[in-house]
């Protein structure tokens, strides 16, 4: 075993519109799921508990050594309980992050796959630390970040003026790019309606894929945008190159927020906290919540000195399939196993 991890790939359904899910396959030259679960929507618990249901006999089926979860979401939820509860090895990428928010749904996600996990994999110290504080010291690695080292890599290989700038008309560093998705933001219109007019408020063009759960929302908004601009979601390299040559990010994505922070843009998170710390340092992120008159100022606040440090590391992945070598082949010698 040592050496070398077979993959078995699940794709749940969480999210089972195309543009926000089999565009990613595509754009990163990722092979088909070995399964396909069509999980579907629903509310967080009822989605949970569909994603469960399907999942439990396809782990009975495989026998894994392990189950390897990612993030936040749904599914990492889900792939945690099944596993744990039939006696699996959790091992979680992105372990230790945490907002302190417990009303959003992402939050209580990954508290609870850290406290079910065997194998913890954390970005850096700040979210180890987080881990000791709760008291989990076994099985933590520091591997770095699995998104930052694909943004940097993503990035590096883009033109000097990618294809989506033309498609788009844009001009380098002259326009700002917009996400909104999260429950706390679009289940109350006027809060949404909030956040689109004060990007529409910043003097230049700014760029809204739309996702969609959010589609319906800003169709109701019927020329009240400004500048804003709504577009269908991107595959991941055209994102990559519209947040890289991007003024500004607003967002209330966590991803997007660190992906913003690696490509050195000032980003402005909708939201009165966030999970992803070090990006406040230096400025380069700023916490404006839904507030108008915060997310313009923070939007239009100058491009901080220099670039922002480095807090993710490298080969990230490289270091998780080390680490899962050397675990997994101590579990297979295991002759109590």
């Amino acid at each position: 075993m040592a050496g070398r991890v077979d993959e078995i790939v699940v794709h749940t359904g969480q999210h089972y519109d195309a543009s926000m899910s089999q565009v990613h396959f595509d754009d990163l030259h990722m092979r088909a799921p070995d399964h396909f679960l069509s999980a579907g929507s629903g509310s967080h618990a009822v989605q949970t508990a569909e994603m469960m249901t399907r999942l439990e006999p396809l782990v009975h089926e495989t026998s894994p050594d392990a189950v390897l979860v990612y993030g936040d979401t749904n599914s990492t939820l889900a792939g945690a309980l099944v596993a744990a509860k039939l006696n699996v090895p959790v091992a979680h990428v992105e372990a230790g992050l945490r907002s302190f928010d417990r009303t959003m749904p992402e939050e209580v996600n990954r508290v609870v796959t850290d406290h079910l996990s065997r194998l913890l994999f954390a970005p850096n110290e700040r979210a180890a630390g987080q881990l000791a504080a709760e008291g989990i010291a076994a099985g933590v690695y520091v591997v770095g970040d699995v998104m930052a080292d694909l943004a940097r890599r993503t990035a590096a290989r883009l033109p000097a003026r990618p294809a989506v700038l033309d498609e788009l008309g844009l001009q380098r560093g002259e326009y700002g790019v917009l996400t909104i998705h999260r429950v706390a933001n679009t289940a109350d219109p006027a809060t949404f309606a909030r956040l689109v007019a004060a990007a529409g408020r910043l003097g230049f063009p700014v760029v809204f894929p739309v996702h969609p759960r959010s589609r319906a929302l800003f169709d109701a908004l019927a020329g009240r945008a400004g500048a804003v601009r709504a577009i269908d979601p991107l595959g991941y390299e055209a994102m990559i190159a519209l947040v890289r040559d991007a003024r500004v990010v607003l967002t209330d994505s966590g991803g997007l927020q660190k992906e913003a922070y690696v490509l050195g843009v000032p980003g402005v998170t909708l939201r009165s906290e966030t999970e992803w710390v070090e990006t406040l340092e230096g400025g380069w992120n700023v916490l404006a919540g839904s507030d108008e008159e915060r997310i313009v100022a923070a939007a239009l606040r100058p491009r901080p000195p220099g670039e922002p440090p480095d807090r993710y590391g490298s080969d990230a992945s490289a270091k998780i399939v080390a680490a899962l070598s050397r675990e997994l082949g101590n579990a297979l010698d295991d002759p109590a196993r």
